[in-house]
């Protein structure tokens, strides 16, 4: 595979540095501040061991840590936002203390956001790219916050329902362009959002391969691109039935095709082991003679 061009972008964070993507691959750690999760549910629902895990994630190279307080694998139950915000402030409060990377919040919930801005979070990552709680998009705007749009369709309780496409990279893109619009009409500007395709929400598992393997198209949306396909079950489809942790593997050819085609930012559960891909990733770029 070619090396795509990737582009860089400057996204501004109030109070600290910015986040700057496109001259490496930035790694994203991901912290499930719940009983349930798919890959590593109950880990970390203590925050003392939220923040030894994010510590160690820290010491690893992550750039980024994600702290989520709702499942949102497919059929997963929701969390009413008084639950939500039980689990993450305690866990966001105790990390934000110990490490100095900027933290993001994983909810669709205006109130679960603004709870966890309060607390030491800077950026917004929203599965619903602002479709699920329209009192988000301006609260990020009035936060000036970055955000990070994710595709999918529908709901987790029924994503599966959605799954169907024509054309599952352009009609991806599409959603995703409106997503941008609707971002801005809330007042967020365009410097400050990032977006993610979403592999396995509301995708089966050859359209997630499909959309992976065409990452490159998402550059026609000039924005920064997140990708997540750490541990996902769309990767059985090559490998046969495997644990989450049996996929990391797997993960790593996910994450070194998404960087060779210009994927900013990946966000991973094993960030020890998935730096080292990153880097060698990131070589295969220089070597490749693209930025």
């Amino acid at each position: 595979m070619i090396a795509a061009p990737r582009p860089s972008f400057t996204v501004p964070i109030p109070g600290r540095a910015p986040l700057v993507l496109g001259p490496r691959t930035l790694v994203m750690g991901v912290i499930n501040v719940t009983p349930d999760s798919f890959s590593d549910g109950g880990r970390a629902l203590d925050p003392a061991r939220a923040r030894d895990i994010a510590q160690a994630m820290a010491a690893a190279g992550a750039d980024i840590i994600d702290i989520g307080a709702e499942s949102t694998r497919p059929g997963a139950a929701p969390v009413t936002a008084a639950d939500e915000r039980a689990r993450v402030q305690p866990a966001i409060k105790a990390i934000a203390s110990a490490v100095s990377v900027p933290l993001s919040i994983d909810t669709y919930k205006a109130s679960v956001a603004a709870a966890a801005l309060d607390s030491g979070a800077c950026i917004v990552n929203d599965i619903s790219a602002f479709e699920y709680d329209s009192a988000l998009g301006p609260l990020v705007a009035e936060r000036s916050v970055p955000a990070i749009l994710m595709h999918t369709r529908g709901r987790p309780d029924d994503m599966y329902a959605h799954a169907e496409y024509g054309d599952v990279v352009g009609e991806v893109l599409a959603d995703l362009s409106r997503a941008v619009r609707r971002a801005e009409d809330y007042g967020v500007t365009r410097r400050r959002l990032i977006i993610d395709p979403g592999l396995g929400f509301a995708k089966k598992a050859a359209q997630s391969l499909e959309v992976l393997a065409n990452l490159e198209r998402f550059a026609e949306l000039d924005l920064p691109v997140l990708i997540g396909p750490s541990r996902k079950s769309f990767m059985a489809a090559a490998t046969g039935p495997l644990s989450p942790e049996d996929r990391d593997w797997g993960t790593a050819a996910a994450v070194t095709s998404a960087i060779l085609q210009g994927a900013h930012i990946v966000r991973v559960h094993n960030v020890e082991k998935m730096v080292h891909v990153v880097r060698v990733a990131d070589s295969l770029r220089l070597a490749a003679g693209v930025s």
